[in-house]
């Protein structure tokens, strides 16, 4: 790798570090927050949704932008938005229940800064393709590792920065000062993607033709046994993860953690999930991907279900203790599900079967926060059984998984560039 690849890519990865600061910040007070503002759990739900919802409409759309504008304006152009966005929530939960801004309350421009924030946000595919840019074939697996790091490391310290700008006590009104700095940090990203970033893409790049989500083509898949089972767990997973990650705020309130404290909890995951792809690269991968596969099933059915009982319990120790154990199960199980799906792509149509799964991922995304939500106004503990319940299925589509997988060698599954 040269010096100045190795510069682009530090680069990028502090752009989409900054920005990912404030990502951590919002989203751990986002349900708190709507809450406040009397939003029921349907509504809840939309609101948890809409970003992913932005993302899977938005991403393919700055992607072929990006594959003839050039990367930089894409990346600039996702920054400021999110410095605009971040702002409108810090605004908006300054409003109070009865406040209003050109004619709307407070829980409508919620609304209007997630599903902008989403928009914004959906340029991470851009980041990824600016890596592509800037890396050789064999440098990409560890250029790409610098997005999932980038998350990791964001989602731990975002939490823990927005911590020192709410309240320590239960209750009260909601504090504007998170939306703020989060503004600050992704403008502080703006600014080095100005005045810093170079311009990756190629003058002869060929945009690329692909969409990103083939109704054809996910029918087509669907019909190969191991294929079908492959994209049904990466559905299935998600769809659970989703239901716990949208309704941990909720939960902590419930166990009585005050703003600040919620905050801690969401740092205490974003340190586990990076630990957790540490270990999954350096010990769980030499099981290969069948039995990781397998046990990240069990692991996170495990731990749902004891994140349910530590609800039902009303106990924030038993809650700290067992979180790691669905995190770790998602981390080992997400990337060996990836790499099931690719194994069974030829090398010409491989970006197209793993788009095909980010999709897959991207409803879930946008389903299980809906799901969950409801779930949770029902009872407290039902989106931690619902998504237990989920993962045990998972662990017999794993199991079915690993007996499709031989006939499929036999019967040579593999998807051809005709087939996409």
């Amino acid at each position: 790798m040269t010096r100045s690849s190795k510069a682009s890519l530090l680069i990028i990865f502090a752009t989409v570090f900054i920005d990912l600061l404030g990502f951590g910040i919002v989203l751990p007070l986002l349900p708190r927050y709507a809450k406040h503002f009397q939003a029921d759990g349907y509504t809840l739900g939309l609101l948890m949704a809409s970003f992913s919802a932005m993302q899977f409409l938005f991403a393919p759309i700055w992607g072929r932008m990006s594959d003839r504008v050039g990367r930089r304006p894409i990346l600039i152009f996702g920054l400021a938005g999110s410095t605009v966005f971040y702002a409108l929530f810090g605004i908006a939960t300054s409003l109070g229940n009865d406040g209003q801004l050109l004619g709307l309350g407070a829980l409508t421009w919620l609304f209007i800064a997630r599903i902008g924030a989403g928009i914004a946000g959906a340029t991470i595919s851009t980041a990824q393709a600016y890596i592509a840019d800037t890396t050789t074939p064999s440098e990409r697996t560890r250029g790409m590792a610098l997005i999932g790091a980038a998350f990791g490391i964001g989602f731990t310290f975002g939490p823990l920065i927005g911590a020192a700008f709410v309240s320590a006590e239960l209750g009260g009104p909601p504090s504007s000062a998170p939306g703020y700095v989060a503004s600050g940090l992704s403008a502080v990203a703006l600014l080095s993607a100005i005045f810093v970033l170079p311009e990756s893409l190629r003058p002869n790049s060929v945009p690329s033709t692909h969409h990103w989500f083939d109704v054809q083509i996910l029918i087509r898949t669907m019909t190969r046994p191991a294929l079908g089972l492959i994209l049904f767990t990466i559905f299935l997973t998600t769809f659970a993860f989703a239901q716990f990650e949208s309704t941990l705020a909720l939960l902590t309130e419930h166990l009585g953690l005050a703003e600040r404290n919620n905050f801690f909890v969401f740092a205490y995951v974003g340190f586990i999930l990076t630990v957790s792809q540490g270990l999954v690269r350096r010990v769980l991968w030499k099981l290969g991907e069948l039995r990781m596969g397998a046990l990240g099933a069990f692991l996170m059915a495990l731990g749902l279900g004891l994140i349910a009982l530590s609800s039902q319990q009303e106990s924030c120790r038993l809650l700290y203790a067992v979180l790691p154990i669905s995190v770790l199960g998602s981390a080992a199980l997400t990337p060996a599900l990836q790499s099931l799906l690719s194994q069974r792509s030829s090398a010409s149509a491989q970006g197209a079967m793993l788009g095909l799964g980010q999709s897959m991922s991207a409803m879930a995304r946008i389903l299980g926060p809906v799901a969950g939500m409801m779930l949770y106004e029902r009872d407290v503990t039902y989106p931690y059984w619902g998504g237990a319940a989920l993962m045990a299925a998972g662990i017999v589509l794993m199991i079915l998984l690993r007996i499709a997988w031989s006939s499929a060698e036999d019967a040579d599954e593999m998807v051809k560039p005709e087939d996409v």
